[in-house]
């Protein structure tokens, strides 16, 4: 097989780069952002829920403590499920396309979504409810398996030279503005419904789920709107003109580069950590373990944000200029002292140490999360691209997004929630190394 590497070997000139076709640059950047903020709302909205309604409305009979454990137990659930999804359209993104899959896997998201808008819970159908939610959350983690590494793609193989940190932005903002969307949905809603609980808990809750088929719809105009990549195309050229078989995507990314898979995995572990703590911990630890209400708990979630947001764009166009690697360095850094003082500040009850706590926590997420866009797209060789950046990416989701909410109830219940700031800490260091062991890409040609 004819190998299209990192030297740049059979990639576009900049200017097919910057326009191809009927494709700009720009079009590509707006549709992947448009496209990620909408699969990681119908993503997101989840979490909240998990966090303020699943366990009263699919585990009612486990109690406060264990309701709320399993009900983040479903949470995790789509962490396990996004290797797979990544493997999946990895393959068919680096066979077919970025854009054939980025379609189906917003499909996907989109009727997973609905369907847990329409689904009873256990007081209707007993336990088909929780059983049935875990196989939608499955297919909610399926698709953004998929969604990620192929959004990057498109903006990174289209970026022109020493921009694609700047364009590559434009997916990373997709779950700031989700977070923001998702949790605006559940503050209208409560405040429309009058904000009672058995009202929000009947149906209130259901309607973010089923707003999402709108968005989805912008998704696909979007999407149908652009077109393939001129790097995949080069790359399709040359397999074309290699008479040698062709071996599948995942194969060659783990014989070629298994290194980097797992380097990128550990290096962004902690600021999955940081994200999913900062975003569904923190909703659940507010309004249960510290009392805040639900619409002071959300708008802080908003206010964060935008904050998140901007960290974002700060952090992503620096990596153009000091590198990847040393960004996503100083987030990691950051990780580690502010997890041994993040609980401490919490469990002084304040609702304005509440608010500091989450802003800073998706500050230093943000911080790590602007580069990365560009980074796993420029660590991997076009013809596994999709699925090298993918796995990176989705395993790093397992360690950092799965694990640490999932166990943070009961490292908190038997030792205190300083325990939790421990784990985190650790975590940090983790990925401290891992990113130092990583090379610095920011200078390498797709």
């Amino acid at each position: 097989m004819t190998t299209v590497s990192n030297s740049g070997a059979g990639a576009p000139h900049a200017p097919t780069s910057v326009r191809q076709g009927g494709t700009s640059v720009r079009k590509v950047a707006i549709a992947s952002g448009i496209g990620t903020t909408i699969e990681f709302y119908d993503f997101f909205i989840y979490g909240t829920a998990a966090a303020l309604v699943f366990p009263t409305v699919f585990f009612p009979a486990l109690g406060s403590t264990a309701g709320t454990v399993a009900s983040f137990a479903t949470f995790a659930v789509a962490f396990v499920a996004r290797p797979v999804g990544a493997m999946l359209f990895g393959h068919y993104g680096d066979r077919i396309g970025r854009k054939k899959t980025l379609i189906s896997t917003l499909i996907l998201m989109g009727v997973s979504t609905f369907l847990i808008g329409l689904l009873p819970g256990a007081a209707t159908i007993g336990v088909a409810a929780p059983i049935l939610l875990v196989l939608l959350r499955f297919g909610q983690g399926f698709a953004v398996g998929g969604e990620w590494a192929g959004a990057t793609l498109l903006t990174a193989e289209y970026a022109p030279p020493g921009k694609r940190g700047l364009y590559a932005m434009f997916p990373q903002l997709g779950p700031a503005v989700a977070f923001i969307l998702s949790s605006a949905t559940f503050l209208v809603t409560g405040t429309l419904l009058g904000d009672t609980n058995e009202v929000f808990l009947e149906y209130g809750w259901r309607i973010p789920f089923l707003f999402s088929a709108v968005l989805v719809g912008i998704g696909l105009y979007m999407r149908l709107a652009i077109e393939e990549t001129p790097v995949f195309r080069a790359a399709q050229q040359a397999d074309r003109a290699d008479a040698a078989p062709r071996t599948l995507p995942l194969m060659d990314a783990w014989r070629y580069q298994t290194k980097e898979i797992l380097l990128s995995a550990g290096a962004l572990a902690t600021l999955f950590a940081f994200f999913y703590m900062g975003t569904a911990f923190l909703t659940s630890y507010g309004t249960k373990t510290l009392g805040f209400s639900r619409p002071f708990v959300l708008t802080v979630g908003i206010a964060s944000a935008v904050v998140f947001g901007f960290t974002i764009v700060v952090s992503a166009l620096y990596s153009d200029r000091i590198g990847r690697r040393r960004v996503i360095m100083i987030s990691c850094g950051l990780a580690v002292v502010w997890a041994l003082a993040l609980f401490p500040l919490l469990d002084t009850g304040s609702p304005v140490a509440f608010t500091i706590g989450v802003m800073v926590t998706l500050a230093i997420f943000g911080i790590a999360y602007g580069p990365c866009g560009a980074l796993l797209p420029e660590m991997f060789q076009t013809r596994y691209r999709y699925t090298g950046a993918g796995l990176g990416y989705n395993l790093a989701g397992v360690l950092g997004g799965a694990v640490p909410p999932l166990i943070a109830a009961p490292l908190a219940s038997a030792y205190g929630s300083v325990a939790i700031g421990v784990m985190l800490a650790v975590l940090g260091v983790f990925s401290l190394l891992c990113t130092k062991a990583l090379v610095e890409t920011k200078d390498d040609a797709l």
